[in-house]
C-alpha cells in the first residue's frame, strides 16, 4: 500500500496551460529565450557604441536647438496668457491685431525654424477633454463641464463659458465691419419716423436738441440730470418713452423737489411704489401725465391723495385698478383745486356716479376730457351739462347718447367753451349742429370726427351764418356717408362735401392753423381748385391732412402750396392723383403713394420755382400724350 502511494505521488502534476504545451511541442525553454534577449541587446549595445562618435556633436546640437525653441513658446505662451487674463478682467475688450510678417520664402531657415516649434508645441499640448467631462478654466481656473462649444484658450486649454464670450468679443472688436447698404439707412428711417410724427426739422439742429438725444441713448449711463428747465425734462421724458427706456431706475433722473411737473408718457415698466415715490419726492406738484399708468392702484391713488396737497391739473390714462370708491374719495379731498381732469382707457371702473362726484366736488374745473371711458352714458353728459366754469370739453362715449341731451349740454355750457371734442357721436345730426351755431361763440378749437349723420347743407348753414371767430384748429375728418352698394353717397351729400368745405374755409381763413378733412371723400375736385387757387390766402395754416380725399390731384397740391405761405407739413395718403409733385422749400408731403419714391417729399426750393417746375413737367407730359395720339 506504502509503495503504491508513493508511486502515484511520483506521478502528481500541476496544470499545465495552452502556451506550456506549445513551447514544450517545439522545443522552446526559458533558458533559450534569455539567452537570444541577452544576445540581442550586446550586439545593439555594440552597434551604438560603434556609431556614437560620428553623431554625438549632431545630437547635442539638435538638442540644444529644440530646448532653446521651447524656451520662446513657453515664454511667448506665458505672455499671451497674461495678456488675456488681464483684459478679460478689466472686461475692455479691446482687440490686439496681431502682426502678420512678410512673406517668406518657400524652403527658407525660418519656415523650418517655424515648422519645429510648431511640432515641439503639439508635443506639449494637454489631451483635449472629452465633452461631458469636467475640467478647470485656462484662465479663471474655474471647474466647468465641457461643451461641444466650449474654447480654446492661448495655451491650449478649454475655458469656462463667460471666459469664452469675453475672448470671442475681444477677437470681434477691430473687425471692419461693412455697413449695410441699403435704400433707407437707419438715420434716414429715424428722420422719416420723427416727420411722420409730426416733428419736422428743417436745417441743422439747435445744441440743445442735439444734447438731448446724446442723453437719450446713453440713459442708463446717466446718474443725474441737473438743473434742466422743466420743458427740457418733458421733452426728455417724451422721448425716453418713445425709446421704452422709462424703468424705475430711469425715473429717478426726473423726480425733483422743486419741480411742480411729473410727466410720464408711458408707464407700463412702473409698479405701485414707483408711483409713491414720485409723490413722495415732489410733495409739491401740481401737473401730473402718466399714460398706461396699469399699476396705478388703489393704495397709490390715496397716498396721491394724501400727499399731493397742490394738484391742480391730472391726466391720467389706462388706470383700471382704482375702484369707484377710490376715485369719489379723491374728488371729495382734492376736487376744490382741481383746474384740469383728463382721463381715457378706463373700462373696469368709473361710471356715471364718479363723474356725477366730479362735478359736485370740483366747482372750479376748465378742462374735461373724458375718452373711450366704457361704462359712462347719457347721466354723465347732464351731469357734465352743469359745470359752468369749463372753457374745453373733449368726450368720446361708446353708448348711444340721445340729440336731446346733448343740445341740453350745448345749451348748459356752450357760450363759454373754447375748445368743443365730440368724437363717435355717431347719432348726432343736424339739430345739435344747429345748436352749436346757436350758442358757441368762442371757440378756437372744434372737433366733430367719425359721424356719418350730419348732412353737408347743414354744416354748409354753421360755417356760413356762424358768429363765431374764425376757428384756429378744425377737425371734421371721417364724416362721409358709409355704404359699399353706393360708394358716391346719397343725392344729399353727408358729412364734408362741396359747399360745406367751401364755406368752412372762407370762414376761417385768415386764423386756421390745422385742418383735418381726412376720410371725407365727397369733397368735389371742383371745391377743392376754388379753395386752393392761389388767389385765396390762408396765412396761418400750417398743417393739413387731406389723406384719402380722393379728388386731390397735383394741380390742388400746387394751389395749397400757392395759397398757404406758411405751410409746414401736408399729409395726402391716399391720393393717387398726386404725380410728379415738386415740394417748396421748408414743406414736408408724406403719404404720396408712389412706390418707387420715399414715403415723403422735402422741398429745397422756392414756392415760384416749385410751380414752375411742376407746370414745365405737366406740360411735357401733356405735349408726350398728343404725340402719343397723333
Amino acid at each position: 500500500m506504502a509503495g503504491r502511494r508513493n508511486g502515484n505521488a511520483a506521478r502528481i502534476r500541476g496544470p499545465q496551460s495552452a502556451l506550456t504545451d506549445f513551447l514544450a511541442a517545439n522545443n522552446i525553454s526559458a533558458q533559450q529565450i534569455r539567452d537570444d534577449y541577452l544576445r540581442r541587446r550586446t550586439q545593439a549595445e555594440e552597434d551604438a557604441a560603434a556609431a556614437e562618435p560620428e553623431e554625438d556633436e549632431e545630437a547635442m546640437r539638435e538638442e540644444q536647438e529644440a530646448a532653446e525653441a521651447a524656451i520662446r513658446n513657453a515664454r511667448t505662451r506665458r505672455r499671451r496668457g497674461e495678456e488675456v487674463k488681464a483684459t478679460i478682467k478689466k472686461g475692455k475688450g479691446k482687440a490686439k491685431d496681431k502682426g502678420k510678417g512678410k512673406k517668406k520664402k518657400k524652403g527658407s531657415d525660418d519656415e523650418d525654424e517655424s515648422d519645429f516649434e510648431d511640432d515641439v508645441m503639439n508635443m506639449y499640448k494637454k489631451v483635449v477633454k472629452l465633452p461631458g467631462q469636467l475640467e478647470n478654466c485656462e484662465l479663471c481656473s474655474k471647474r466647468f463641464t465641457v461643451t461641444p462649444y466650449s474654447k480654446t484658450g492661448p495655451d491650449g486649454g478649454l475655458l469656462c463659458t463667460p471666459c469664452g464670450k469675453e475672448l470671442a468679443k475681444d477677437a470681434k472688436v477691430g473687425e471692419a465691419k461693412p455697413k449695410a447698404k441699403g435704400p433707407m439707412g437707419r438715420k434716414r428711417r429715424k428722420i422719416e419716423s420723427d416727420r411722420l410724427d409730426g416733428k419736422i426739422q428743417h436745417g441743422a439742429k439747435t445744441l440743445q436738441q442735439l444734447c438731448i438725444e446724446k442723453v437719450a441713448k446713453h440713459a442708463g449711463d446717466i446718474d443725474d440730470l441737473g438743473d434742466l428747465p422743466p420743458q427740457v425734462l418733458e421733452r426728455l421724458s417724451e422721448i425716453f418713452t418713445k425709446n421704452r427706456v422709462m424703468k424705475p431706475k430711469v425715473l429717478d433722473l426726473f423726480l425733483r423737489a422743486d419741480v411742480e411737473t411729473i410727466v410720464v408718457h408711458d408707464c407700463a415698466y412702473l409698479g405701485s411704489d414707483d408711483f409713491k415715490k414720485m409723490f413722495a419726492i415732489q410733495p409739491l406738484v401740481e401737473k401730473v401725465v402718466l399714460g398706461n399708468a396699469c399699476q396705478f392702484k388703489n393704495d397709490t391713488m390715496e397716498y396721491m391723495t394724501e400727499r399731493a396737497t397742490k394738484l391742480q391739473h391730472l391726466h391720467l390714462y389706462a388706470a383700471n385698478l382704482i375702484s369707484d370708491a377710490v376715485w369719489t374719495d379723491f374728488f371729495m379731498k382734492r376736487g376744490e383745486n382741481m383746474k384740469t381732469i383728463k382721463l381715457a382707457w378706463l373700462d373696469a371702473a368709473f361710471e356715471d356716479k364718479q363723474v356725477e362726484d366730479l362735478v359736485k366736488y370740483c366747482p372750479n374745473l376748465e378742462r374735461l376730457k373724458l375718452k373711450r371711458c366704457r361704462r359712462l352714458g347719457f347721466d354723465s353728459i347732464i351731469a357734465i351739462s352743469h359745470l359752468r366754469t369749463l372753457r374745453h370739453l373733449s368726450l368720446q362715449v361708446s353708448q348711444h347718447i340721445p340729440n336731446e341731451i346733448l343740445i341740453q349740454l350745448i345749451r348748459d355750457i356752450g357760450p363759454n367753451l373754447e375748445t368743443l371734442s365730440l368724437e363717435d357721436f355717431k347719432d348726432l345730426d343736424d339739430i345739435v349742429i344747429e345748436a352749436i351755431g346757436f350758442y358757441c361763440r368762442k371757440l378756437k378749437k372744434f372737433r366733430m370726427k367719425d359721424n356719418d349723420t350730419v348732412t353737408d347743407s347743414a354744416l354748409a348753414a354753421l360755417f356760413s351764418n356762424w358768429l363765431n371767430p374764425p376757428l384756429h384748429v378744425l377737425d371734421v375728418s371721417i364724416n362721409r356717408d358709409v355704404d359699399n352698394s353706393n360708394p358716391d353717397g346719397p343725392e344729399e351729400a353727408i358729412g364734408i362735401a362741396a359747399a360745406s368745405f367751401t364755406a368752412m374755409m372762407a370762414h376761417s381763413a385768415s386764423k386756421i392753423a390745422y385742418l383735418n378733412v381726412s376720410s371725407c371723400r365727397h369733397i368735389s375736385y371742383s371745391a377743392l381748385i376754388d379753395v386752393f387757387d392761389g388767389k385765396k390766402q390762408y396765412p396761418e395754416l400750417k398743417e393739413i391732412d387731406l389723406s384719402f380725399v380722393s379728388a386731390v390731384d397735383t394741380l390742388v397740391l400746387a394751389g395749397l402750396f400757392k395759397s398757404a405761405p406758411q405751410l409746414r407739413k401736408v399729409v395726402a395718403f391716399g391720393c393717387f392723383q398726386i404725380e410728379d409733385v415738386v415740394v417748396p422749400a421748408g414743406v414736408v408731403v408724406i403719404g404720396v403713394p408712389r412706390a418707387q419714391d420715399a414715403i415723403e417729399k422735402f422741398g429745397d426750393g422756392a414756392v415760384e420755382e416749385a410751380l414752375g417746375r411742376m407746370v414745365a413737367m405737366y406740360a411735357d407730359s401733356n405735349h408726350m400724350e398728343i404725340e402719343a395720339a397723333a
